[in-house]
C-alpha cells in the first residue's frame, strides 16, 4: 500500500502534470486510504458524492438502476483514471450512480472542495484539476459515441483494448450491461458470432 505522497506522485503522473514538491505534498495531504471489501457499497444512491476515487488496488464499478436492471456506467482498476460523479460532485446534488468494490480494493479519496480550495492557490494543482475533469469528460464522450456509432461488436474490441484488467476480471453481467447487451449477446460477440 502506497503513502499518500506515492499516490499523488502515480496520479500527477497518470495526468501528465509535475508538481513542485510544495504542491505535492499539499495535494498527499488531503487524500485519504480506505480498503473495501468486495461488494462493498460505498457511494449509495440518494448520496451526495464528495470525492475523486483513485483505485491503488482492486476494481470498482459505477453503476445504477434503470427500469429495475444494473446498468454499470464505469469500471475503474488498479491505478486507471479517477472514479467520480460529475454531476454530484459539482452540483451537491444527490447521485443516481453507485460505487462499488468488485474485489477487495485499495482506494484513495480525493475530497472536491478541499482539491478546488488548493487549486484556487497554486496554478499547477489548478492544472491537475483541469487534467482530471478533462480526460473525465473525454471518456464520457468516446463512451456516448461508442454507444451510438458502434456495432456490438466493436464496443466490446473498444472495451478489451481500453480497460483490459477489467475485460479479464469484471463479470460477464457487468460488461454486457456496461457495453448495453445481454450476457448472452456478449458471449456471442466473445465466440465470433455476432
Amino acid at each position: 500500500m502506497g503513502t499518500e505522497l506515492d499516490i499523488a506522485k502515480r496520479i500527477t503522473e497518470k495526468y501528465d502534470v509535475r508538481l513542485p514538491q510544495k504542491e505535492l505534498e499539499l495535494f498527499a495531504s488531503i487524500i485519504d486510504c480506505w480498503k473495501l471489501a468486495k461488494n462493498e457499497i460505498f457511494l449509495r444512491q440518494g448520496q451526495i458524492a464528495k470525492n475523486f476515487i483513485y483505485v491503488e488496488s482492486g476494481m470498482i464499478r459505477q453503476f445504477y438502476y434503470k427500469r429495475g436492471h444494473d446498468i454499470t456506467e464505469h469500471f475503474t482498476c488498479d491505478g486507471n483514471t479517477l472514479a467520480f460523479c460529475i454531476a454530484s460532485l459539482f452540483k451537491k446534488e444527490p447521485t443516481n450512480l453507485m460505487m462499488e468494490a468488485l474485489e477487495p480494493s485499495v482506494v484513495h479519496t480525493i475530497p472536491c472542495e478541499k482539491l478546488k480550495e488548493l487549486s484556487t492557490q497554486h496554478s499547477e494543482i489548478a492544472k491537475l484539476l483541469f487534467r482530471i475533469l478533462e480526460l473525465g469528460l473525454i471518456i464520457s464522450q468516446q463512451k456516448a459515441d461508442s454507444w451510438r456509432f458502434e456495432t456490438a461488436r466493436e464496443r466490446y474490441e473498444r472495451f478489451s483494448k481500453e480497460y483490459p484488467q477489467a475485460a479479464k476480471r469484471a463479470s460477464v453481467n457487468h460488461i454486457a450491461s456496461y457495453l448495453l447487451m445481454t450476457p448472452e449477446s456478449l458471449s456471442r460477440v466473445r465466440a465470433g458470432t455476432l
